[in-house]
């Protein structure tokens, strides 16, 4: 697998090593050093896979983040030294598809750009339907009673693991292997928090079709089913 890998981080030690292992890996990699020129690179270049950096000067990573995930659909892996699990979520509800904390190992950091673009390639274009809640995999877009919703990207992934999965009840651990293909690198909290977040998106009316199930795990109850 191959392609056009965009660099954003401002440590040029780091930045050149990663470049380095990218190409060796058969991609062709570009890097940029702040958060604004690597904005207008992703636009010029429209990669195939954006390596970013949490922490940059003049525009920040979760920003730039958020921008390009309304401008394209571009794989984000972020890296970052920040350990706090507050950062990793901060990163996955920015829109990135992966989170990788420094010190890494760089050929873990080509491992998960591989399954992150596998799971690109693979993705089923489809749209999903549970009761009132209708989610466009094509356009990465939710409805519920017919209205917008705006979700992140880790929101819309998660939501996708319930549709698929209507009155069955899913454990932490299932929702993370199916959602994030068991690279989540975050723990139960941290997903009662995802959860948490994505049921006050799509509750309308006093109707919340995601459920705690105590002890279990939640579930998603499609009225439809």
């Amino acid at each position: 697998m191959s392609g056009t890998v965009l660099i954003v981080e401002d440590d040029t030690r780091i930045a050149n090593w990663v470049k380095v292992y990218f190409e060796r890996a058969g991609f062709s990699a570009e890097v940029a050093h702040d958060g604004e020129t690597g904005l207008n690179l992703a636009r010029e270049l429209e990669p195939d896979l954006l390596i970013l950096d949490l922490m940059l000067p003049r525009l920040d990573g979760v920003e730039l983040c958020r921008i390009l995930r309304r401008e394209s659909d571009v794989p984000i892996i972020m890296l970052t030294a920040r350990e706090a699990h507050a950062e990793r979520i901060s990163g996955l509800d920015s829109g990135a598809d992966d989170y990788i904390v420094k010190p890494f190992d760089p050929d873990e950091v080509i491992a998960r750009a591989h399954a992150v673009l596998r799971r690109v390639k693979g993705k089923v274009q489809q749209v999903l339907t549970c009761g009132n809640i209708t989610l466009d995999e094509t356009t990465r877009t939710v409805t519920v009673d017919a209205e917008s919703v705006p979700l992140s990207q880790a929101q819309i992934a998660l939501l996708a693991t319930f549709m698929r999965h209507p009155n069955q009840v899913l454990t932490r651990d299932q929702l993370i292997s199916l959602t994030f293909n068991d690279e989540f690198e975050g723990f139960d909290r941290a997903i009662d928090n995802q959860v948490a977040r994505l049921r006050r998106q799509i509750n309308r009316g006093g109707r919340q079709p995601i459920q705690t199930v105590y002890g279990a795990g939640y579930r998603l109850v499609a009225e439809d089913a």
